[in-house]
């Protein structure tokens, strides 16, 4: 991941002066892999714990790493799409943030999925999981049988959304009509700042930039099964 990747990843664990530090490195980065932490935390007006903390908040082992990485972040063009999708996706999934998920999942009263087109699979897949796991869990493939769920809802309950891009019309429907029920919802989209990540309670992500051939989406859909799989292992686990 580059570092702006990595912002996004564990933009949970950052505060505005860390936000404020990222985009100085972002818009200098050709002068800060030949700059010490002591002269950038000055230019920052700041203290160089603070960006050592700020780079172990992303990641890093410290400052030394964030700026070699600075320096490596061009992929390499020889790799293969689909597998460089595989390692991205790899590298953006969270432990910590798919262990509350699959916690709040495990407390929640019954689980409510929804995709549209090719995420809809995915949907009963995962319904069949977190049976699996002991959970009452309910997909749907039509818009009125989820807007019909949602309604009779219970706070208690979770709405987990799949979307490949995050801003598919009917999903955000759906969510803003859980939002207005206060039922806590779980989003899965590719790695990006999307409308549906920004509505979510929880959020984890993919990596599967889009792409069409002849007017058809044949965006790699691959990556989606390895995120729902990562979270389907650490929810059987979660007791």
């Amino acid at each position: 991941m580059n570092l702006k990747e990595r912002a996004h990843k564990y933009e949970y664990k950052l505060n505005d002066t860390d936000d404020q530090i990222i985009d100085y490195i972002l818009a200098n980065k050709a002068t800060i892999v030949d700059t010490s932490i002591q002269a950038l935390a000055k230019s920052l007006y700041t203290v160089p714990n603070t960006i050592t903390r700020l780079s172990k908040k992303l990641g890093y082992d410290g400052f030394s790493q964030l700026k070699n990485s600075l320096k490596e972040e061009q992929p390499d063009e020889e790799e293969h799409a689909a597998q460089y999708n595989i390692r991205k996706t790899m590298d953006i999934l969270d432990e910590e943030i798919l262990r509350k998920i699959a916690k709040k999942m495990k407390q929640s009263r019954h689980v409510y999925l929804f995709g549209v087109g090719d995420t809809a699979p995915f949907c009963e897949i995962m319904a069949t999981h977190f049976k699996i796991g002991g959970m009452n869990a309910e997909f749907f493939l039509h818009r009125h049988d989820a807007v019909y769920a949602i309604n009779h809802a219970k706070k208690q309950d979770v709405l987990f959304l799949i979307s490949m891009s995050g801003e598919t019309e009917q999903i955000i429907e759906i969510g803003e009509l859980a939002k207005e029920k206060e039922i806590s919802i779980v989003s899965l989209t590719h790695f990006s700042s999307n409308t549906l990540e920004q509505m979510a309670d929880y959020r984890f992500f993919f990596y599967s930039p889009k792409r069409m051939l002849e007017n058809y989406n044949i965006s790699d859909k691959t990556p989606v099964m390895l995120a729902l799989q990562h979270l389907s292992t650490i929810f059987w686990e979660t007791t």
